[in-house]
């Protein structure tokens, strides 16, 4: 079973960057997908950035195209979220997802198996 804990989301002026950590624990295929996708107030959750763990094909979603990038990090169970150039409309709660299946470029909810809890963005003056 992969458990998963994000993290590194707070308080942030427009313009401004974070970096979101997701840490893992249980086994991790390098062919698994990890995920994120965020969820404001009254919206639906959607998706923001896909890649495989190992680290290759990657996807994003078109509105953090050029300002959100995930990379691997050098402890082997995490990976990141660096989030650049945040927007008025990017607060919300991020989660991180790890889908056990082979689909590198997994987009949708129901094709990821375990979530991390989410962790807050607010992007603010």
């Amino acid at each position: 079973q992969v458990q998963l804990v994000d993290s590194g989301g707070g308080l942030v002026q427009p313009g401004g960057s974070l970096r979101l950590s997701c840490a893992s624990s249980g086994f991790i295929d390098s062919w698994y997908t990890l995920g994120w996708f965020r969820q404001a107030p009254g919206k639906e959750r959607e998706f923001v950035a896909a890649i495989t763990w190992s680290g290759g094909s990657s996807v994003y979603a078109d509105f953090v195209k050029g300002r959100f990038t995930i990379s691997v990090a050098s402890a082997v169970n995490t990976r990141y979220l660096q989030m650049n150039s945040l927007k008025p409309e990017d607060p919300a709660i991020y989660y991180c997802a790890v889908s056990i299946r082979y689909l590198p470029q997994a987009r949708r909810i129901g094709e990821y198996d375990n979530w991390g809890q989410g962790t807050q963005i607010t992007v603010s003056s």
